[in-house]
């Protein structure tokens, strides 16, 4: 499978055609549509661009940008001018943004090709894609199981070579997880990196955007091209975005101290457990001093997040209310409208959420819930922040368990919500993190290692991250 810089690098070449690129990778997913992957496949617009870039004169063509030629399928939850854009829910069927998200608009000025939208879990929420209004997605390596979610559709595209790269978005664990069951590279940057401006809000304190790569080279070069200071966003951080390929090129890990987490490799499945096991070897027979080590408060971190991610999607899912874009169910008054509007616009776990977020912050609630949520996030980064003395990185399962088989879990929600819990207390920090695909478990399904930095760590993430891969267990 081609990654995006050598298809990137042949089109500059005049070796190869971007119409050629994009129509193969158009063609392998119409062929495999039964994957549920696309919920918008945007095959005139994808291929209008290839054309554009192939009539550029082969001496301007070094100039075009570093995406230049290569297809990358977007998560439906990042609007795109006048291409409908649903968050997968029945409630925004038809809607059409009137412009593009930051990260969308950084992607044609690098000349890259979007393909399509893919498919996720309803307004992002959920572990396993099944969640959405319209179909589920499958996961390529065996149609039988979940791909994970609720990134699940970019994480299917980038496995099934439908493109090269994805963007999804992460909240909780929403590109590593299904980058983990899916066996592709998946990264969340540093909360602000990227700018969120577009991104359809779930739980803004924790909404990141990212990466779905067939390799780690690729996930630098997508941070470098997405990541950066945008006025419209007010938590975007404003430092210039490093040369995260030029970290790459020093293979030398030997200098980086590397703490395997206690309380997220407990209560894993033995398969994960063992090649949690041999990353942790390749790492020291690398020269990394590893060590275990505790941090106390990432053991609270999923009934942490669960109160205060559906507290803020309790506040941004109150606009959809009928009014302004959307569905509209008629009714005869405005609040009948509003009711029958989200009634049957939202989906289960939609709701539960919304129900859940407005008990938590509810008068006379509000401080038992909510409040000392709060303060068990700052717990977690404190724990973290004495962890990051001693240790450079950190290292732990990205989940539990590998992939699962479609209804497996659905009948309860909380065994759903176990999937996040390796992936929760980076987010609640606000850290970066990747999922490297690492062998394989009991059931032949891919297993993730993931790896974890302090804010803005990213560079010696990537460089972990690239033995990891060298190395990995076929």
């Amino acid at each position: 499978m081609e990654t995006a810089l050598q298809i990137a690098s042949a089109i500059k070449a005049g070796e190869a055609s971007a119409v050629e690129v994009t129509q193969k990778h158009l063609a392998l997913a119409k062929e495999n549509e039964d994957l549920g992957v696309f919920l918008n496949l945007m095959e005139e617009d994808a291929l209008a661009t290839a054309k554009r870039i192939d009539e550029t004169p082969d001496s301007d063509k070094q100039n075009l940008g570093p995406l230049a030629g290569v297809p990358v399928a977007l998560k439906d939850n990042l609007c795109t001018e006048a291409v409908e854009t649903t968050c997968a829910s029945k409630i925004l069927s038809g809607w059409r943004p009137p412009y593009d998200a930051s990260v969308v608009k950084k992607l044609k000025q690098s000349d890259a090709v979007i393909i399509g939208k893919t498919n996720l879990d309803e307004f992002a929420m959920g572990s396993s894609t099944e969640n959405s209004a319209f179909f589920p997605t499958r996961n390529p390596r065996n149609p039988e199981y979940v791909p994970g979610g609720s990134s699940g559709g970019s994480a299917a595209a980038v496995a099934a070579g439908f493109s090269p790269i994805a963007l999804g978005s992460d909240t909780g664990g929403s590109i590593r997880q299904p980058a983990a069951l899916c066996g592709v590279v998946g990264m969340k940057p540093t909360y602000g990196r990227v700018s969120r401006y577009g991104l359809i809000a779930f739980a803004s304190s924790l909404d990141q955007i990212g990466p779905f790569t067939t390799d780690v080279s690729d996930a630098a070069l997508m941070l470098q091209v997405i990541g950066g200071h945008d006025e419209n966003d007010s938590t975007s951080i404003p430092d210039a975005t490093p040369d995260y390929l030029e970290s790459l090129k020093d293979q030398d890990i030997s200098n980086l101290k590397v703490g395997v987490v206690r309380e997220l490799s407990q209560g894993v499945s033995p398969d994960v457990s063992a090649r949690l096991k041999e990353a942790a070897d390749v790492l020291a027979a690398a020269g990394c001093g590893v060590e275990e080590v505790s941090v106390p408060a990432t053991k609270y971190g999923l009934s942490a997040y669960y109160l205060i991610a559906p507290a803020e999607a309790s506040s941004n899912l109150s606009r959809y209310d009928g009014v302004r874009y959307g569905l509209r169910e008629t009714a005869d008054n405005a609040e009948e409208m509003n009711i029958a509007t989200r009634t049957k616009g939202f989906g289960d776990e939609v709701k539960r959420r919304i129900m859940l977020g407005t008990f938590a912050l509810s008068s006379g609630y509000y401080d038992d819930y909510y409040v000392k949520a709060q303060r068990v996030r700052t717990l977690t980064i404190n724990d973290f922040a004495t962890a990051y003395e001693k240790f450079d990185v950190l290292l732990s399962p990205t989940s539990p368990f590998t992939a699962f088989k479609f209804g497996e879990k659905t009948a309860d929600p909380l065994a759903m919500y176990l999937c996040d819990a390796c992936t929760i207390p980076s987010s609640l920090a606000g850290h970066p993190a990747i999922s490297v695909p690492f062998g394989v478990g009991d059931n032949d399904m891919p297993v993730g290692i993931q790896v974890l930095a302090p804010a803005l760590g990213e560079m010696n993430i990537f460089r972990i991250s690239s033995v990891l891969e060298r190395e990995a267990p076929i």
